[in-house]
């Protein structure tokens, strides 16, 4: 019998379930993650600690089932889209708190684009230049923080959204 897993890390917590092939649940565990609010408007997660609770929530759904993670076929992400990690490759740890998605840390660059650059973004794009989406979120960690311009500097930097972090750490 095949099983599909599906892993929702959300703003809040992380979930797994899995599903056999009628699509009935047999399986499943969710648990919340910590809200950093460092300053005024500004929405951070640990992503080592998102990376934590990913394991611990499969692990529980696949006790739940009685089954292992070998007996699942596939596995399907779905994550709170815009949150940016930026993390190294050669120790796999984080560079820096994730910047969620509702951070609006980045508004001000944004606003001191010339207009030309937002014409020509939204072009691109289809998308309004807002400090929702992930490119500001990246700049404001290269500029801001001295590990990830270390890592940078050294070749090591990797950056992404949550499902981007949780896929190369569940590839091993």
């Amino acid at each position: 019998m095949a099983f599909v897993g599906s892993l929702d890390q959300g703003t809040s917590s992380t979930r797994f379930m899995i599903f056999d092939q009628s699509g009935k649940v047999v399986g499943q565990h969710q648990l919340e993650h910590r809200q950093i609010l460092p300053a005024a408007g500004w929405v951070e997660h640990d992503a080592a600690e998102i990376w934590e609770r990913t394991q611990e929530v499969i692990t529980g759904a696949l006790k739940q089932a009685n089954l292992l993670g070998s007996q699942l076929s596939s596995i399907g992400i779905t994550n709170q889209r815009e949150t940016t990690v930026a993390w190294d490759v050669t120790t796999g740890q984080p560079l820096h708190n994730a910047i969620v998605w509702q951070d609006v840390r980045t508004a001000s660059y944004l606003e001191s684009l010339p207009e030309s650059a937002h014409a020509a973004l939204t072009h691109k794009s289809g998308l309004t230049v807002a400090p929702y989406f992930a490119g500001s979120k990246m700049h404001w960690l290269i500029k801001n923080s001295a590990q990830v311009q270390a890592a940078i500097a050294a070749g090591t930097a990797r950056f992404g959204t949550v499902d981007s972090w949780l896929l190369w750490n569940l590839s091993g």
